[in-house]
Parts: C-alpha cells; structure tokens; sequence
C-alpha cells in the first residue's frame, strides 16, 4: 500500500494538477477569511467555511479524474490488477495519497484561527470543529471523486460526473423540499445522500457525533464500492466469474446496508450522548438549574414546535433535543402547520410564528414565541440592521416548564394614581418569564395592598402619597409584604412616600448624586456605575465585571440606631461621591455650599424582623431611570438582570428557576486597515500563487525532458 502512496503523491506534484488543487484550495478561504475576520472582525471561522463549502465541487473533479480512469485508459490498469497486492490497499495507498493533497492547505489553513487571536477573543474549540468539519466533507468528496473514476476511463466523463454527484450532495436538502414539504419515503431516500445538512450541524458549535459518523461511513463505502468496481475486472477472466460476482453483489448490498444502519443507530442515540456543546457560551448546554428542575418534575409536559421538523431553527432544536432526552416527562412533538394550520388555536387565540412552542401541561399551557428565543439590537442610523445579541431558548422553555407545572402562580401590584412610571413591554416579558402574574392597583379603591400579592412595586411616583395610601403600604410591610420602592429625583420632597422608607431605616437625600471618580460613571458625573455588592440580586452578574447604570440618581442613606431592621447593600457609590442641592439652579456641578457629602447608597434592601408575623421586606432604588430600556442598553441588559433578581427572590415559586440569557456571541475582531491588507494579501495571493508558481516551474521542467 506504502508503495502505491508514494507513487501517487509523487505523480500529484510531477504534474501540475496537485499544485494547482493546493493553490485554488488556499485562495478561496484566504478570500474569505479576509473579508469576515480580517475586514468584518467575525471571529467564527465557522463562516469561512460555509461560505466555500461550493469549492469541493470544481477541485475534487480536478484532483480525482484521472486517479483510476487515466490507469484505465492507458491500460496500465492491467499490472495493477495482476499485481501482488490486494485491491483494497491499491485503493486506499491512492486515496490517501490524494487526502494527504488535500490536507496540506487544510493544515496551513489550520493557522488562520491562531492569527485571529491576535486580534481578540477568539472561540477556538469552535473554530477547530469547523476546520475539522471542513477536512471530513472534503474527505468525503474525494473518496466518491474516486469511485466515479473508477467507473469510466474518460477523465473528462470523471470529472463530470463527479461535479454532478457533488451537485447533488451539496443541493440535496433543498431538493427534498422541492420534492415534498412533508417527508416521504422518496425524500428519506434522496436525504442519505445529503452532505451538506452534517457539515452545517459541525458549524454550528456543536461537536455532532452523527454528523462525523455519517462522513467517515459514506467515505468507508465509497472506497468500498471503488474496491468492487475493480474487483470486478480484476477477475472478469476467471472460471469463477458467476460466483464471484454474486459475492460481489452480495457485498455491495451488504455494505449499504452496514452503512445505513450504523447511522440509523446514531440518530436514534441520546443527543446528550452524540452533540458535545463547544461553544464559549454553551448555548446548547442545558445549566444545572434546569437540570435539577427537570428531575423533580413529577407531571407529563408536551412540547408542541409548530414547524415541520426538518425546516425548525437548527440552534433551536439542538435546545429542545436535549430537553427531551433529559426526561421521560418531557415530549418533543413536530406540528407542520401546512398539514394542520389550526392547531395551535386549540391553546391560544392570538396568530403565532414559526418555530413557536406551545408547552402543554395537565393543570395550564403556555405559549412562547419563536421571537423571545434570541436578544438582539438594530444597529444604523436608520435601524435597518438586526444584530442578535442574546439567546434564550433554555431560559424561556425552563420557564414555561415551570408555569404548566406549578401550582400556585405569585401576583405581582404596581401602584398607579400618583404618576408612576409604567413598566415597558420588555420588563413586562421579564415577568412573564418568571411566571409572575401583574396587575396595575390603586390604592386609593382598596382598602388594603390585596392578600395575594406576593409584592408591591412603586416606581417613581411623581406626585405624593395620600396618608390613607401611604398607611396602606406600612400595614401591608408590617403583615411581611415585600415592596419595591423606586424615588425619582425632584427638589420637593413627597413627605408620605418617603414616610414609608423612613419607616423601613432608608433616607433619601434630595440632592441630585454626583460622582467624581471616573470609573464610578458614564460620560457625564450624574450617569452613574455604582459599585455592586454580592447578594442574591446581583450573584448572577457580580462576577463577570458588568455594571448597572443609574443615571440622574438621588442618593440613600440607612440609619444606624435601628434593632429590628437590617440592611443590606446593592449599589453604592464611591467615598468621593455628593449630592447636588438645588440642582435645577446650579450654575455647576462643582461641589458647593449647602451640597451633602456622599457616599450614597443607590439601591438597598431593608429586612424588618415582626417576630411571629415573619419579616417586612423593602428594596428601596434613589434612580427612577435604572428600569428603562435605554438605562439597560447602555449596560447590556445588566440593569434588566437585577430587576429579574429580585423580582425572582421576591415572588417565590415552589421551585424557583431563573435562567438568564447567554450571550450570543463574543465581542468583535479589532484588525486595523494595515494588518487587514498585510494579511489578506498573503493568504489571498501570495500563498496561492506561490504553489502554483512552484507547480508551473516543476510541470515545465519536466516537459522539457
């Protein structure tokens, strides 16, 4: 075998054609590295490879037409066949003599990811999987490139053909759509010969082991079949030629049907057995949070995905896989709304996306929406561009586990009637995603905070409280409620809102925070970046370095003579910081006369001990602006993930479950223009024409003989 290898390696870079496969093979990922990592700082080499996953089809034809045709043409075919070595070694020392070609621009390839961390944080593991995902598709090209030319000894027919299988291949899965957007015998038939679906479940960061299965099976029988097919001519002058090739056709059925059922017992394995997340964020990985809910469910749960199941969100369907194989509880069910478009009416009256959920429970269903599984931003001055920052499929499904299954459902109150701000719709789906029940309440009509309410939240009233109202509040605290009580700036005091802070220890300063230290706020010294303190309301953020934004904040301060509350801090300002007096007079924001030395708390929790009656609980916030969709995006959603926090420890559920978003991808290449060009020339010309240049010198020498 040794010896055919080395003739045929040796005959690649004799000719011209080796060189010239290596050179076409670096010049297109040397193209489009440049213009995704180098020019568009995406740090995913994963993109370079499904943008060029069409070249297999012009440089395998190339590269395998004449490996076994031109033997035949020749007839030169004969001393290989009369040789003393058995077919099967002729075909593999051939094969790899054209997989080690191949492997030489995947290895040189194989640095580009190694460049890209110069410039960044670069996912490595998913980046070697796409490379490694790469070199098996092209693997598997060049192992049919041979059996087709063993079949003719034309190479031109070689080639043709060759293109035209791996046409087929790369165009396979949107052929069976073509067919039937159901799937039927003939599509499961066409979809074994569909390459390109495998190569797309290897890019996605996911370590698929049916996907690595698939291409080294179908590589096996390729090389298998071009075995038969010599074997064949090999003894067509034989007295055993009738038996023989019964044997032959016994072992072609055989070996399709090996293959078929080797990657029939793959799919049908657990996905936590045959996908390994390897993404940086594990976006596929189920946390131990929703692990160790899911074993303490004790009710059936069906998960309806309206979307047939072979056009689902791929990211999507890893996610819920997994669900599935976690639990006998949970049931994943494909619902093609072309075969039945009023299915989901059945649960819920509103017009739903594709891809949604509808997640059934014995006691209630719930609905989640295919656009709350990802977090994004449009960018431009128009905001035409949708940039997908988060993703939160586990988060939501986790969720709407919980709510099917759970007995009681907490109620969240807001108080209106004293110009309170309004929660915005993304606050409000932070609630729905913790199961919590919300209803707007005046005080005024009742004549107490309602039994049920799990808390109350007061967000920046603009007008005071009546005394009856503010009485209310006090009672309900003094029963063991929990309150969330959000301050607004404003040079007049609000006497009885205050009243219900001065109650719980909390004082607020009516002077507008001003901070000092630069690190400590964000362009201006009124927008602040608190420091956090570690608790339960910031565990999920506290170390991962992120900030809260407070802007245009007054500052708290905790009395100290107190024997039956305690505090705890979550936001505070620097030693440096001071509250500004009068602040809509100012002339500036130097420290003045009058102005009081800080530091300030900006957030605290006050814990009031009732003895039988359990505890009074207050969250008191001096930044009426901290729960607004513009404070979060200034901090990435940080501003949003403590209100869950403590809406979370706020509204307990039997068993409490709060899955935040991952991140969707890891922050940007920064290539200047220099580097950018320096690079991507290399890779993009000079490499490619450097072999080809070697090639050219070698192919004219050798003509010249």
């Amino acid at each position: 075998m040794w010896a055919i290898y080395k003739r045929e390696l040796k005959s690649c870079f004799c000719s011209f054609v080796g060189f010239l496969f290596i050179g076409v093979t670096l010049f297109f990922p040397g193209l489009y590295f440049t213009v995704y990592a180098l020019m568009s700082g995406y740090p995913y080499y994963s993109y370079v490879v499904s943008s060029i996953s069409f070249l297999f089809m012009i440089t395998v034809p190339i590269l395998t037409m004449r490996i076994l045709a031109e033997e035949r043409k020749n007839r030169t075919d004969q001393l290989i066949l009369t040789a003393p070595v058995s077919v099967g070694a002729i075909v593999l020392g051939k094969f790899l003599a054209l997989l080690t070609v191949f492997a030489i621009p995947t290895v040189i390839t194989g640095f580009y990811p190694l460049i890209m961390m110069k410039f960044g944080t670069v996912p490595m593991a998913e980046n070697y999987l796409a490379l490694l995902a790469y070199f098996l598709y092209g693997m598997t090209s060049i192992a049919l490139g041979v059996l087709v030319s063993s079949l003719t000894e034309s190479q031109v027919i070689a080639a043709v053909l060759t293109f035209g299988f791996l046409f087929l291949g790369y165009m396979m899965s949107a052929i069976c759509g073509l067919i039937s957007r159901s799937e039927n015998l003939l599509t499961r038939l066409l979809g074994c010969f569909d390459m390109s679906t495998p190569l797309d479940n290897l890019l996605n960061g996911t370590l698929d082991v049916g996907s690595v299965i698939y291409f080294l099976s179908l590589t096996f029988l390729f090389l298998f079949l071009t075995v038969q097919s010599i074997q064949k001519r090999r003894y067509s002058l034989s007295v055993k030629h009738f038996s023989l090739g019964a044997y032959s056709g016994i072992s072609i059925i055989a070996a399709i049907a090996v293959t078929v059922l080797v990657n029939l017992v793959v799919a049908e394995m657990p996905g936590t057995w045959t996908s390994i997340d390897v993404t940086s964020q594990k976006l596929y990985s189920l946390t131990d949070q929703t692990k160790e809910f899911v074993a303490q469910m004790q009710e059936d749960v069906t998960i309806y995905v309206i979307v047939k199941e072979d056009q689902q969100d791929e990211v999507v369907g890893q996610t819920l896989q997994r669900y599935d194989d976690l639990s006998d509880h949970i049931t994943v069910e494909y619902v093609d709304p072309t075969l039945n478009p009023q299915f989901y009416t059945q649960y819920t009256s509103q017009t739903i996306s594709l891809n949604s959920l509808i997640v059934v429970g014995e006691k209630r269903n719930k609905v989640v929406d295919a656009s709350d599984f990802y977090e994004g931003s449009y960018d431009g001055y128009d905001y035409s561009s949708y940039t997908v920052t988060g993703y939160d499929a586990e988060g939501q499904i986790t969720s709407a586990l919980a709510y099917v299954t759970s007995e009681d459902m907490p109620k969240l109150y807001l108080t209106e009637g004293h110009g309170e701000y309004a929660l915005s719709s993304s606050y409000q789906a932070a609630l729905e995603k913790e199961n919590v029940e919300y209803e707007t309440v005046n005080l005024m009509n009742l004549d107490a905070v309602p039994e049920d309410a799990a808390c109350l939240l007061i967000n920046a009233p603009q007008n005071d409280f009546n005394e009856g109202d503010r009485d209310k509040v006090l009672d309900y605290l003094n029963r063991g409620g929990k309150v969330i009580a959000v301050l607004a700036f404003q040079e007049q005091k609000l006497a009885n809102y205050e009243a219900i802070l001065n109650a719980m220890g909390v004082n607020a300063v009516n002077g507008m925070v001003v901070e000092t230290e630069a690190d400590h706020y964000y362009q201006q010294p009124i927008w602040l970046l608190p420091d956090i303190y570690s608790n339960a309301y910031t565990s999920s953020f506290y170390y991962d370095g992120y900030y809260v934004f407070a802007p245009y904040s007054l500052g708290l301060q905790v009395a100290e003579d107190t024997e039956n509350i305690t505090f705890q801090k979550i936001l505070e300002t620097s030693d440096s910081a001071y509250a500004k007096l009068n602040f809509s007079s100012a002339e500036s924001l130097e420290y003045g006369e009058g102005d009081v030395q800080g530091p300030f708390v900006i957030a605290v929790e006050a814990v009031k001990d009732l003895g039988d009656a359990g505890e009074g609980t207050l969250v008191a916030v001096g930044c009426d602006e901290i729960f607004t969709d513009e404070a979060d995006l200034v901090v990435g959603g940080t501003n949003g993930r403590l209100f869950t926090n403590i809406m979370s420890s706020f509204c307990a559920h039997e068993v409490n479950v709060s899955i935040p978003v991952k991140d969707y991808e890891i922050s940007g290449l920064m290539v200047s223009n220099s580097y950018a060009i320096w690079i991507g020339t290399t890779v993009t010309v000079i490499l490619p024409l450097a072999f080809l240049i070697v090639g050219l010198v070698i192919w004219l020498r050798r003509r010249k003989r």
